[in-house]
């Protein structure tokens, strides 16, 4: 956090300056001024709006009232603008409208900003006890640590991941609850994880999970059996997060997370890899689980697993079809990065999604979520003929 910019604001015709902190690499505002309880909702979103910061010295709980104000102000368009705004004609159109609203969104809202002691408490009256949900993150502060600034939807979102890692994520296919980190993606989304807890092991020696996350996939493999199993990530708060979860599991000894990108060192009889679903661009930390910009990460895996694959293995790719849906990816590109991997396929299973989204049909995205598939594919070295 020492390198972190630092923003300056004018509070009792005095110039004031803090450091500030984002996780998600947000700029600091250029524009900072002091905001309390007699500042109304409708003020403060034309000046966050405006790109103002308002960094607030009245009641931490208000400050939270004020946060929600200002989203419903955001959600609730006026009638104006909808006869203005233009119809998306495609659903990639619709898909990008989507991101570019929910990025403003963001914007608009991370404009009101919490002031923090260097010990993480909070100035301010009724503020709770953050402290271990901002070490958790922040890390440990240390003796030369220093007041800063940071915007009250991230501490919101540091407590709430604080929450979820304290209690945990029921896994009806492990029957045992994962604790996700903070920035690594929680596996809500069991059904693929059904898909693997059900798919035939090509053998039970080695696997290499690729992308572990929390750790859940190798977590299924070692309870179906699989003796060894070696998990990689590139993000230092999944390999944590990994770790931690397999040895809450008791799985530590079976398991072993490496930092690597994609691959390790040598040949397993089984890989598995459950890329980011979508070809976009990653906004934010959490969103790199979610968008893989040009498919990078998939097609580094389907151009490299033949070489990592023992005599007979299976390669297994979990993937939606939604890009396919939003006009993102087509089912001909997939296929022809197989091919090229010198990969054939030997299987395939299938599986609708269960989350509130397939069914919401006030979701611009409907039409594509409600067609999608989750698909276990089974992926062999392919025999030259």
């Amino acid at each position: 956090m020492s390198e972190s910019p630092v923003i300056s604001w004018t509070e009792n015709d005095q110039t004031h300056s803090a450091r500030w902190h984002s996780e998600s690499g947000s700029p600091a505002p250029k524009r900072v001024q002091i905001a309390d309880d007699r500042m109304t909702a409708e003020s403060a979103y034309r000046l966050a709006c405006e790109g103002t910061g308002l960094l607030w010295r009245g009641d931490f709980q208000n400050a939270r009232q004020l946060l929600q104000a200002l989203a419903r102000r955001i959600d609730k368009k006026p009638a104006k603008s909808r006869k203005t705004d233009k119809t998306p004609v495609t659903l990639t159109e619709a898909f990008h409208l989507h991101r570019q609203a929910q990025s403003q969104r963001a914007r608009v809202l991370a404009m009101l900003l919490i002031p923090f002691n260097a010990d993480y408490s909070i100035p301010l009256r009724r503020a709770p006890d953050v402290g271990l949900a901002c070490t958790e993150v922040y890390g440990a502060t240390a003796e030369n640590s220093t007041a800063f600034v940071a915007s009250l939807r991230e501490l919101l979102g540091l407590v709430g991941a604080h929450e979820w890692r304290r209690n945990g994520v029921e896994i009806p296919a492990l029957g045992q609850r994962i604790h996700p980190y903070y920035g690594v993606f929680s596996p809500v989304r069991g059904e693929y994880l059904d898909l693997l807890a059900k798919a035939p092991l090509p053998g039970q020696q080695l696997a290499f999970d690729i992308g572990t996350g929390t750790g859940v996939i190798s977590a299924i493999l070692a309870q179906r059996g699989v003796q060894r199993i070696i998990a990689t990530d590139q993000d230092e708060r999944a390999l944590s997060c990994a770790r931690d979860n397999l040895q809450r599991l008791g799985m530590a000894g079976q398991v072993e997370v490496i930092k690597a990108n994609l691959f390790p060192p040598g040949r397993a009889a089984l890989i598995v890899c459950n890329p980011p679903w979508l070809p976009a661009r990653p906004n934010s930390p959490i969103e790199h689980a979610i968008y893989d910009q040009d498919s990078s990460m998939l097609r580094g895996f389907l151009s490299g697993v033949a070489a990592h694959l023992e005599p007979g293995g299976e390669a297994w790719l979990i993937m939606s079809d939604l890009a396919e849906h939003l006009g993102l990816r087509s089912s001909a590109e997939l296929w022809s990065w197989i091919e090229a991997g010198g990969l054939e396929v030997i299987g395939k299973m299938d599986i609708k999604p269960r989350h509130g989204k397939a069914t919401d049909v006030s979701d611009p995205l409907h039409a594509a979520r409600s067609a999608e598939i989750t698909s276990l594919w089974r992926l062999k070295i392919k025999v030259a003929k």
